[in-house]
């Protein structure tokens, strides 16, 4: 594939989510792009350009950064018809955006290039980063850091309630053998930092 295509895709996402402070910036699909390249390469699969062109693509459509999601989908589309993609590779990574969200639930996945990019997109919401992440999220979105007494079936949940509704749920989710891994640190990290916040949130001295 052109790198200039590459390069294209950079600009593209730059413009779009390059002024964003809900976690989903330029450097959040950087880091994807830069885990779902050491994923494939480490597991010696998948064909790298198009996992390379998803990854920078993926949030592009999310629909927590759009309108709506019809709307997103629409500035990706947009762009894909000014683009030297071939139809073939837009289909395919079409497929690939379209199936990795979280919020969609999806078990089986279409390709092993989307296997790679949900993994390196989901080890971003873990760790020391994804500890960030979560509370840039939630304070942009108006969620309490955290509320004891809070229901967990309430429309607006806690920040932290998310690690134990999501985040400490996605190390037993992931697909290659590298990225699970990888996750192994980051899920202890958020482990040893739960703990530390209750006892401060406690006042425990």
């Amino acid at each position: 594939m052109d790198i200039d295509l590459i390069e294209e895709a950079e600009f593209f996402v730059k413009n779009r989510l390059g002024n964003d402070t809900t976690g989903h910036d330029w450097f959040h699909i950087d880091r994807v792009r830069k885990l779902a390249l050491h994923i494939a390469k480490e597991e010696q699969k998948g064909h790298v350009p198009t996992i390379e062109l998803a990854a920078l693509l993926h949030d592009i459509p999310d629909r927590k950064l759009n309108k709506s999601e019809v709307d997103g989908w629409r500035v990706l589309n947009e762009w894909f018809l000014h683009s030297k993609i071939e139809k073939q590779t837009i289909d395919e990574i079409t497929a690939i955006i379209d199936s990795i969200s979280y919020s969609k639930g999806q078990s089986r996945l279409p390709s092993i290039e989307a296997k790679i990019v949900q993994d390196a997109d989901r080890l971003d919401a873990i760790g020391a980063i994804g500890i960030a992440r979560t509370f840039a999220y939630g304070g942009s979105v108006g969620n309490p850091i955290h509320h004891p007494d809070l229901d967990t079936n309430e429309a607006k949940q806690s920040t932290i309630q998310h690690f134990y509704d999501k985040l400490l749920k996605i190390a037993d989710q992931l697909h290659t053998n590298t990225a699970k891994e990888l996750a192994k640190k980051r899920n202890q990290y958020m482990q040893e930092f739960l703990q530390q916040f209750y006892i401060e949130w406690d006042v425990q001295i």
